[in-house]
């Protein structure tokens, strides 16, 4: 039996991939789109039985993020599971589908008063994808990430069998931290399904205090003085080229008195808006884009290494983005890319590449140094033996 006609009998939608939807140019051979949990898991035992290679899909927001797939003879796509399970108010928890978009999960959510406080910087993005890839937004500051916020997570193994962890309970931590664990893993170790996250009330009054700075060392003096404050921001960022901005949060009274309180700190040039200023929550500009992580004090570093003509934003939490412009040769792209990784090894940080021009990833190191390497090829067998989940994807070519 072909591939495509046993999927067929296991799976609704199922047809043959197209160019269009190749993953990092490679085209799948087939695109399947299961309905819930129990077709998802059909789909995948199918997979393993006919050895199949699946590479998972959302939105497509990051699909070009990491690396190029080995090859994908399945791309499971996600946008029929896209259902709010359960929103238990009370409990502050909610449990949501892979497919469903972050925008609309936070619309429904807010029609009770609260919120899951991840900002995704890319519209359309879904639940699955963001925990894929672990990302985040400003509000990383004080909520972090999705490692921080998933509680309990379903998952359909290599094999096709379900695997859940965590529950409805913030305190549960039976069993394998899927949640911390999937986060970030680049759908190289099971297919999300669904998660259940801890919520945050909706704030009832918000403000932004920003200030301009100039130079690496006005904005590093700015960020610490916010930092090694009292008064406890929801989000802090540096945004090119050259932006000192803070999100606070709370009652309205409470809101008022911090914000005078940070725009004292900040000096004459702060200002106070109802408003987000230009770039808050979005990624820099630029065809490659770089993901960086250090202590938050490396922002100097940062800033002195790549100079103005680079963007950079920066958060409070210390991880940022940095996007190189349109034009520079790949060398000069991995040019840049090395003083940055050396400026941020002094930090005990690094820097991965999402994405950039195929010219500039033949150049490069996409991920650079991972001390915890063996580890994860450790972690990779067990879920995935045969490594056939959206092989070669991730660091070390796991």
């Amino acid at each position: 039996m072909q591939p495509i006609d046993a999927l067929a009998k296991v799976c609704g939608d199922v047809r043959p991939g197209e160019p269009a939807e190749g993953v990092l140019g490679v085209e799948p051979a087939l695109v399947a789109a299961p309905k819930d949990a129990s077709e998802a898991a059909d789909v995948m035992r199918v997979a393993a039985e006919m050895g199949l290679a699946v590479v998972p899909r959302g939105a497509e927001t990051r699909l070009d993020w990491g690396t190029p797939p080995e090859r994908c003879d399945l791309l499971v796509d996600t946008h029929r599971m896209d259902g709010l399970i359960e929103h238990a108010a009370g409990d502050l928890v909610a449990k949501a589908e892979a497919g469903l978009p972050m925008e609309r999960l936070g619309a429904l959510l807010a029609e009770r008063g609260q919120r899951l406080a991840l900002d995704v910087p890319l519209p359309g993005s879904t639940v699955g994808g963001t925990i894929a890839t672990g990302a985040a937004g400003p509000l990383r500051t004080l909520y972090g990430t999705p490692r921080n916020l998933v509680i309990g997570l379903t998952i359909v193994r290599a094999d096709g069998q379900i695997a859940r962890s965590g529950g409805k309970v913030v305190k549960n931590v039976a069993g394998y931290d899927l949640g911390r664990l999937f986060s970030g893993s680049f759908g190289t170790l099971g297919l999300i399904v669904d998660a259940t996250f801890r919520l945050h009330p909706v704030a009832s009054a918000s403000a932004y205090v920003s200030c301009r700075v100039t130079g690496a060392e006005d904005a590093h003096d700015a960020v610490q003085t916010v930092l090694h404050s009292a008064v406890a921001p929801s989000a802090l960022e540096y945004i090119s080229p050259g932006t000192v901005a803070v999100l606070l949060e709370g009652v309205p009274e409470g809101v008022e008195v911090r914000a005078r309180q940070i725009a004292e700190l900040l000096g004459e040039n702060a200002k106070i808006a109802d408003s987000a200023p230009d770039g808050w929550g979005r990624y820099p500009d630029g065809t490659t884009l770089i993901d960086v992580t250090a202590p938050p004090p490396a922002l100097r570093d940062v800033l002195t290494t790549l100079g103005p003509e680079i963007a950079v934003t920066w958060s409070g939490s210390g991880h940022g983005h940095v996007g190189v412009p349109t034009g520079p040769a790949p060398e000069k792209v991995a040019t840049v890319l090395g003083g940055l990784r050396g400026a941020l090894s002094r930090h005990g940080g690094g820097a991965v590449v999402r994405y950039a021009p195929e010219e500039v990833r033949g150049e490069i190191d996409v991920w650079g140094p991972v001390p915890g390497l063996a580890l994860m090829r450790r972690v990779k067998d067990q879920f995935d033996p045969d490594h056939r989940l959206s092989p070669g994807r991730f660091v070390g070519g796991i």
